[in-house]
This record gives structure tokens, C-alpha cells and sequence, in this order.
């Protein structure tokens, strides 16, 4: 199964219950509330620094989204899009890799269909066991809790990647690259 890791080229993440808890949190104003882990931003960004884009496929839509994405530095994005299986393709496309070279994670129903036309994807801990029945690889940490971090820490060891997290020297490298 590492084979078809060695070979991820682009990641599509969801976001409610993958990089968030999946609890939306309201103010009086109405205003949702998200949290969102700092090693699972920092594995964003360690992938996109090794030359393996990112990109944020949900169901929801918010001005918090779109502040993180910005924050993250995410080029690609569809929000608020609930039929995931089309976008998936069409994230495919604008990057130029095949299904084969495209990982994805996620955790509930609304993502069975990404999991089909992706050629690896990742269940959180805390899926349910359908969507985990579906899954390649089922994670060992929940929705928010660092599961993208342990999904990107996956994909960079099978690629010989593991300085980028593992070494102060190969970290710098990145930091370094990711301040210009």
C-alpha cells in the first residue's frame, strides 16, 4: 500500500470533521465558530513546500474557511459544494495529475464519493464505520485533532520525505521557503 503513496502528486482535503472537530460553535451574531489544528496547518504546508499541492473540497462555505485557506496559502478550493465526486475531477484536471496521483481525506458520507475517483483515501479516526469500510487507510486521530498531519507525515516517509518534519536542518529548509 506505501506503493501508492510513493506516488501522490496532489491532496484534497475536506474540512468539517477532517481539519476542523466537525462542531460548529455559534455566537449571538449567528456567526459559526471553527477550530482548526496548528500541526494539521503546518502538514498543509509541508506538502505544498515537497511539491504536492493542497486543495479544500466542502460542503460549507464561511468567511472562517476562507481565512484559514488564505492563512494556509491554499490556491485551490471549492466551498459549498456538496456533490464532491465532479469537483474532484475537476481539481484533478487544473492540477494535471490522475486519480492515481490524488489522495484524499475524509469523514462522512458526503465523501464516499471523492474516496471512488481518488486513487488513495483516508478515513479519520472518529468516521464512521461505513465510511472507514471505504477508506485505504483509516487514521489513528480524530477530525481536528491532527489527523491531516498524520495523513501528510504518511505520504512524505513513503517519499523519502521525512526530513521536512523529522530534522531541524531539512524543518528550516522549509520554513526558510515558506517565508519568501
Amino acid at each position: 500500500m506505501n506503493r501508492k503513496l510513493e506516488n501522490i502528486k496532489f491532496v484534497i482535503t475536506d474540512v468539517d470533521g477532517v481539519l476542523t472537530d466537525g462542531q460548529l460553535h455559534y455566537d449571538a451574531n449567528g456567526e459559526a465558530i471553527k477550530s482548526f489544528h496548528v500541526r494539521d496547518g503546518l502538514g498543509v504546508k509541508m506538502l505544498m513546500e515537497s511539491g504536492i499541492p493542497v486543495a479544500v473540497l466542502s460542503g460549507r462555505d464561511s468567511a472562517i474557511l476562507r481565512k484559514r485557506i488564505a492563512d494556509l496559502g491554499i490556491k485551490l478550493a471549492f466551498l459549498g459544494k456538496l456533490e464532491k465526486e465532479s469537483a474532484c475531477y475537476e481539481l484533478m484536471k487544473e492540477v494535471g495529475v490522475t486519480p492515481e496521483e490524488t489522495a484524499y481525506i475524509g469523514d462522512d458520507s458526503v465523501d464516499l464519493p471523492a474516496f471512488n475517483v481518488c486513487g488513495v483515501a483516508f478515513a479519520v479516526a472518529d468516521a464512521p464505520d461505513y465510511v472507514k469500510d471505504c477508506a485505504d487507510y483509516v487514521l489513528d486521530l480524530r477530525g481536528g485533532k491532527g489527523a491531516f498531519r498524520e495523513m501528510s507525515d504518511m505520504i512524505l516517509k513513503a517519499q523519502g520525505k521525512t526530513d521536512v518534519y523529522s530534522s531541524a536542518k531539512g524543518f528550516l529548509k522549509i520554513v526558510t521557503n515558506m517565508a519568501q
